[in-house]
C-alpha cells in the first residue's frame, strides 16, 4: 500500500492491491467507515464537494474503481469490468484497509456496485445509500446508443469519442453549465482518453446493459437503506426510486430538486441528508 499527496489538506491518496487491479483511493476523516462509489466514467473527484463535510463525522474512503480515474486499467481479458468484479475489488479494499463493517454510498453505476456488495457480503455492509442507482433497465443515452452500434460502435467508442460527446453525458455541454463542472468533466475526459481506459469503459458499458441480476438481488439485501433521487434525472424517472424503496422493504426515500448527481448539484443538502440517515441508524 502506497501513500501519495492529497487533493485536500485533510485527505490523502493511497493505493491498495485488490483482486485483479490496483485501486487508488482518497480517504479523509475519522469515525465509522463510509465508502463512496462513483458513477460510470467518473472517479473519486465526483465526491469532492461532499467529502470534507462527510469527513467531519466519518472515515470516508472514495475509491476509483478499476479501469477508471487513477486506478489500474487491466485489459478486459484480465478483468471482467462487471458489477460482480467491482464488488469483489471493493471487498478486497475493505479487507486490506481493515475497515470491518462499512456503510456504502453508490451513485448510479456505483449504486449498482453498492447493491451487489450488500447482497453478496451482507455481513460487511452496515448501511446503504443509493443515489440515482442503476437497477432497472436504463434509458439509453446518446453515448450508449453510439457505442452499441455493431462493428462501428466499438471503433467510435475506443478511438473517436471526443470531448463534446463525453461532456454531453454529464450534462456539461449546455450554455448553463458552470465552469467548475466543465473543468471537472474535462479532467475525467483526460483520464479516459488513453487506450486502456477506453477499453475498460467500453467493457463496462456492455456489462451495464443487463441489469436483471441486480433486480434479482434486491430481496437479499437486509441493510437499512436510503434511496436518493434527483427529480430532473433524465435517465431514470422518480418512479424507479419509489419502486426500489418499496422493494428494499421500507427504505427511506428522498427526492432532491436536481438532476442526476445530487452530490455535485446539491452538496450541502446531500451531505446533511446522508449524515442524518447514517447517524439515526447508529454509527457502526
Amino acid at each position: 500500500m502506497r501513500d501519495t499527496q492529497p487533493d485536500h489538506p485533510a485527505s490523502r491518496h493511497r493505493d491498495v492491491a485488490a483482486r485483479g487491479a490496483r485501486i487508488r483511493f482518497v480517504e479523509s476523516g475519522e469515525g465509522p467507515p463510509l465508502i463512496l462509489v462513483h458513477d460510470y466514467l467518473a472517479s473519486h473527484v465526483a465526491w469532492d464537494d461532499v467529502l470534507p463535510r462527510l469527513a467531519e463525522r466519518f472515515h470516508v474512503i472514495a475509491p476509483d474503481l478499476p479501469g477508471f480515474g487513477e486506478s489500474e486499467k487491466p485489459p478486459p481479458s484480465r478483468y471482467r469490468y462487471d458489477f460482480d468484479a467491482f464488488c469483489e475489488s471493493l471487498a478486497d479494499l475493505i479487507a486490506a484497509v481493515g475497515l470491518g463493517r462499512v456503510s456504502i454510498c453508490g451513485h448510479a453505476m456505483g449504486g449498482a456496485v453498492a447493491l451487489t456488495l450488500a447482497a453478496t457480503y451482507a455481513h460487511v455492509v452496515d448501511k446503504l445509500v443509493l443515489v440515482n442507482p442503476l437497477v432497472y433497465p436504463p434509458r439509453p443515452d446518446r453515448l450508449s446508443r453510439v457505442a452499441s452500434i455493431p462493428v462501428l460502435g466499438p471503433l467510435v467508442f475506443k478511438q473517436m469519442l471526443g470531448r463534446s460527446l463525453f461532456r454531453s453525458r454529464f450534462g456539461a455541454d449546455g450554455a448553463g453549465s458552470e465552469d467548475a463542472a466543465i473543468r471537472r468533466v474535462d479532467h475525467l475526459f483526460d483520464l479516459f482518453d488513453i487506450p486502456a481506459a477506453r477499453e475498460a469503459a467500453y467493457a463496462t458499458m456492455l456489462a451495464m446493459l443487463d441489469t436483471r441480476p441486480l433486480t434479482a438481488s434486491i430481496p437479499r439485501i437486509s441493510a437499512p437503506s436510503l434511496v436518493l433521487w434527483g427529480r430532473a434525472n433524465r435517465e431514470a424517472p422518480v418512479e424507479q426510486g419509489r419502486r426500489l424503496a418499496r422493494e428494499l422493504m421500507g427504505a427511506r426515500f428522498e427526492v432532491f430538486d436536481c438532476g442526476r448527481s445530487p452530490a455535485e448539484e446539491r452538496p450541502e443538502l446531500f451531505a446533511n441528508t446522508v449524515t442524518s440517515f447514517l447517524v439515526s441508524h447508529g454509527e457502526g
